[in-house]
């Protein structure tokens, strides 16, 4: 399964919260999406963990906006005042992530009541991909119809971006322990443990392969023991699957 790919045909304006300087675009689907740019900050590392961490959270049942491949003209830039966007389209020419706009959504301030099982399922999808923006700070979740979505995960998978030197050790990974401590949702931490066994049983080694399928071989560049897309989404799965055997990462409750 792959991503479907639109064209984008108007750049709408930049939103600034971020390092990363992502943007409001149109697209030839009518559609309007967050578009994170290849061109900018850790490149498309930071576009596969998107991917692959929103396809992991459809299948754990947690909401999060449906994503497509954004073709970027870059005669686009010609068009725009602000040099750092002309920049940045223009580094960014060809396919990039779009992430569906959800129009009146607003940002999780904690001042509505989270069911607890959606709740430790959150924590639980961070602590498996090792997402470490998940704070009060940034809480990276919305509230839209009056439900939970949960978006922004560029800062997980931290381990891929040690791979320049060779893909590394699957186990390492598996046993890294994850820091619940400064987590939006800390609250609903000792029911992670409830719902382990459910979420664990759910990441196959084939839903693993499938999510993964989605992440496009122009965002996989190669590495040493990794020269090929099918190679590195081997890799991925690996981790994954070593994640999945293991419980040393699982936050518990601290004493």
């Amino acid at each position: 399964m792959t991503l479907p790919s639109v064209t984008v045909t108007r750049y709408v304006t930049p939103l600034r919260e971020g390092g990363s300087l992502p943007g409001i675009v149109e697209a030839d689907d009518l559609g309007t999406y967050v578009c994170k740019f290849r061109g900018a900050g850790q490149g498309p590392r930071v576009l596969v963990a998107e991917v692959i961490a929103a396809g992991i959270a459809r299948r754990l049942g947690l909401r999060t906006p449906d994503l497509v491949v954004l073709d970027l003209d870059p005669d686009l830039a010609r068009y725009e005042a602000d040099e750092e966007v002309q920049d940045l389209l223009t580094a960014s020419a060809g396919a990039n992530l779009g992430i569906d706009f959800l129009p009146g959504s607003f940002g999780f301030d904690g001042a509505s009541d989270v069911d607890p099982t959606e709740a430790a399922t959150v924590i639980w999808l961070d602590a498996f991909i090792a997402n470490v923006d998940r704070s009060w700070r940034n809480p990276n979740l919305l509230r839209w119809q009056d439900d939970l979505w949960v978006i922004d995960h560029g800062a997980s998978l931290y381990f891929h971006h040690s791979w320049p030197g060779g893909v590394g050790d699957p186990e390492r990974f598996a046993r890294q322990p994850w820091d619940a401590s400064d987590h939006v949702l800390g609250s609903a931490l000792g029911k992670v443990a409830d719902v382990d066994a459910d979420l664990r049983a759910r990441l196959t080694d084939d839903v693993l392969t499938e999510v993964v399928a989605e992440v496009p071989d122009v965002w996989l560049e190669p590495v040493p023991g990794a020269d090929s897309p099918e190679e590195l989404r081997a890799a991925y799965v690996s981790f994954f699957a070593a994640r999945v055997r293991s419980r040393a990462w699982l936050p518990e409750v601290a004493s």
